[in-house]
Parts: C-alpha cells; structure tokens; sequence
C-alpha cells in the first residue's frame, strides 16, 4: 500500500541560508552616482528587507497570510511615499522612491505591491487629485501605514479597456450614490478608504472616497492565488453606497486624470521588476558558488558562468533604463510612454532572469528557501499590473508611427 503520510521532516535541509542575501550587485557602479538621501534609502530598506523581511516572508507567502506588521513596519521606516511632496509624508527624491520599490521587490513582491497600491496609486490619487482637507486626513496617515488604502479601477468586465469602466456616480442631494462591481483591487478588504472610479452622469469618470464600513460596500477576498500572494486582492460589490458629497475628488475630472496616476506607477513597476531579477541573478550566483556537483563548484563550468554574464548583463540594462527614469522624473521630464517602455523591458526581462535562476538551482530551485520560486511567481503578477505587455506594446507603438492600432 503507497504511503501518503506526512513526508519526513527530518530530511537533511539542502537549502543555503545565505541565498537570498543582497550581493549589492552594481556592475558599473551606477550608485557612485545617488545623493546621500538615496543611499540612506537603499541601506535602510535593505535591511529591512534582510533583517526583518526575508527570514519571515515565505510564512506568509505560503499561508497567503498579509504581513500586516512588516506593513506597519514600512510605515515606521519611512518606505511609504513614492515621492509625495506633501507635510507628514516622507521626502523622496525620484531615485529614492525607485530604489524603495527596488528593494522591497528584492525582499517581496507583496510588500512591493503593497507599497505601489498604497503610495503609488491610493495616495498619489488624493495628492494629485483631492481637497487640502482630503490631503490632510488621509496622506499622513497613509504614509505612516496607520491607514491603509485601495485604487479600484478595474472592473470584472474591464481590465485593459477600463476606459469603459461601468460603475456609476449619481449625485442626490448632498451624497453620491455608487452602483458597480470591482475585480483585482489591492488592499480592497482591508482598506480604511478606498479611491473608487465610477462615471458620473455626464458620462465623466471621476474618483470617489469610500471609507471603511460605509454601508452596501462588500470586499470579497479573491484566493487560490499562485503570484504575490502574501497581499489580498478582493472582488468588490457596489450596491447603493451612499457617500457624502465631499468625498469627491475635486480635481479628478476625466479618465485622462486616472491615466496620470497610472502612468506614474509604471516606471516604478521597471524598478519593481528590477527587484525581483536583482534577487534572482544574486540568488543564483551565491548559490553556484557553493553547490559542488562532479567534483568542481558549479561556478567552475563554462556554461555556468556565460549563463551568470547573460543574466548580469541583462540586469545592467535594467539598472541603466531606471536610472534614466528617475533622472528623467525628477526634471519632469518623463513622458508616459517612455515609462511604458521601461515596464515592458524590465518585467519582460525580470521573467527570464527569474527563469534562468530557477533551472541554475536545479530541483532546490523550487524550494521556497532559496526565493527564487517565490520571485519566479510573482514577477508574473507585476507583468500583467499596470497595463499588460500587449497594452504597453501598442501604446510606444502608437507613439513612435503616430497610429493606434488598439483594436
């Protein structure tokens, strides 16, 4: 009769504890050129993401449990602010909030994408968008993670077309009344408000405060997650939410204002994914340089070592195109489409790295020990996020013929 009991957990652990450490791996030394603010952000969130993030965050990957206290914890630290320039939040140059997503990618792609939904999208809503009485109620604590925020966008019938997003805003009296349904949203169960985007009667799309415990808002946890799955994404019903007036952010007017806080997540997305393939090419190097098979370290074969360079080399363009970036945002330069550019190479090339990484680790490779299958999987959620590989295609498409082919 096979046996199917629990296996032995007395096998000998085959895993390095050292494998998913920072390298600090910076070829062409790309940080002689950060500021002291951007090196006092990358030390800081590197350690927490060693010290604190990593010796904890397979647990919760695992159970698909949220890390709600290393959330607090990023508040605490200062890591919440993708480079708000508001009073209580924290000052980020361009560079610095690139290198925090960086980071937390490198310890976790949910926390990162935590942070994105949090900072990235929920704050950046109200800070671009909202009244100075919104600003000063929510950024703060935002930032401080003493609140917690959702972005919801997309819809179940409406994902890269959100465009024609259905659920609707209609004013009565001094309320609005939101009717609709929304897929997919970060942090939408556990949220203290939640910046909806509904179309008003005049056909407008606009943002919407819903706060927590607001009657006829219903957040369903979506699970059976296989990517970044120690963060909640919910299904949300809509269903008579009734809001007060002054709920409304005052300066979201169009869909061309949620655009605008879309495309300032994406160039952190190409940091994000640099994260992820940064954590990978480190993991696979250390690993290689202890794994002993036939006699001889693996890092003593040629073709481990071209498939190491192939990898590096692909992370040295990643590192180059963010710096541009964030050089490019800070003179307020950077234009949509440039940043679409930096998502669609970066998530693209994170994936292969992340690939490569795993079959390096041969078979350990799958064991969450070693990170690289955690990172393997949730590079799949932040190619899709944002905008897809195909919606980002079409828009640099677009931009550089001067035709949309989107349908």
């Amino acid at each position: 009769m096979t046996d199917v009991s629990t296996p032995d957990v007395s096998t000998p652990d085959v895993s390095s504890p050292d494998v998913g450490a920072a390298l600090g791996t910076d070829f062409v030394g790309i940080a002689a050129e950060f500021g002291d603010e951007e090196r006092d952000y990358l030390q800081r969130t590197r350690a927490f993401v060693d010290d604190e993030v990593l010796p904890e965050i397979n647990g919760f990957w695992e159970r698909a449990e949220f890390p709600v206290e290393l959330v607090r914890r990023m508040g605490e630290l200062g890591l919440v602010s993708d480079g708000i320039d508001y009073p209580g939040v924290p000052s980020m140059t361009a560079a610095s909030a690139g290198l925090v997503a960086m980071e937390l990618s490198r310890g976790d792609g949910s926390l990162a994408t935590f942070a994105g939904v949090q900072a990235g999208l929920t704050m950046r809503s109200i800070d671009y968008f909202g009244s100075e009485e919104q600003k000063q109620r929510w950024l703060p604590a935002l930032a401080r993670c003493e609140a917690l925020g959702a972005f919801a966008l997309t819809e179940p019938d409406h994902g890269s077309d959100s465009l024609l997003l259905e659920t609707s805003a209609v004013r009565d009296g001094d309320t609005y009344v939101l009717d609709g349904a929304k897929r997919w949203i970060g942090n939408g169960s556990i949220a203290d408000v939640v910046v909806v985007w509904a179309r008003g009667e005049d056909g407008r799309v606009g943002g919407y405060l819903v706060e927590k415990g607001t009657p006829g808002y219903e957040a369903t946890v979506i699970t059976g997650k296989g990517s970044v799955r120690a963060v909640w994404q919910a299904d949300i019903a809509l269903r008579d939410v009734r809001i007060p007036a002054e709920n409304r952010l005052p300066g979201a007017r169009s869909f061309k204002d949620t655009g605008k806080v879309l495309a300032g997540t994406r160039s952190q997305c190409a940091f994000s994914a640099l994260g992820h393939a940064v954590a990978a090419y480190d993991a696979a190097l250390t690993y290689a340089s202890q794994r002993t098979q036939f006699g001889k370290r693996l890092v003593e074969f040629q073709l481990v070592q071209a498939r190491l360079v192939h990898m590096l080399q692909e992370v040295v363009g990643m590192q180059l195109f963010c710096m541009r970036l964030a050089q490019l945002h800070q003179k307020g330069e950077l234009n949509d489409t440039v940043a679409s550019l930096a998502k669609l190479n970066n998530t693209s090339k994170a994936r292969q790295i992340c690939l490569e990484a795993r079959d390096l680790l041969g078979g350990n490779g799958i064991l969450l020990d070693n990170h690289v299958m955690r990172h393997l999987a949730d590079v799949e959620a932040i190619h899709t996020y944002e905008g897809t590989e195909t919606i980002q295609t079409l828009l640099v498409g677009r931009d550089i013929t001067g035709v949309g082919a989107f349908a």
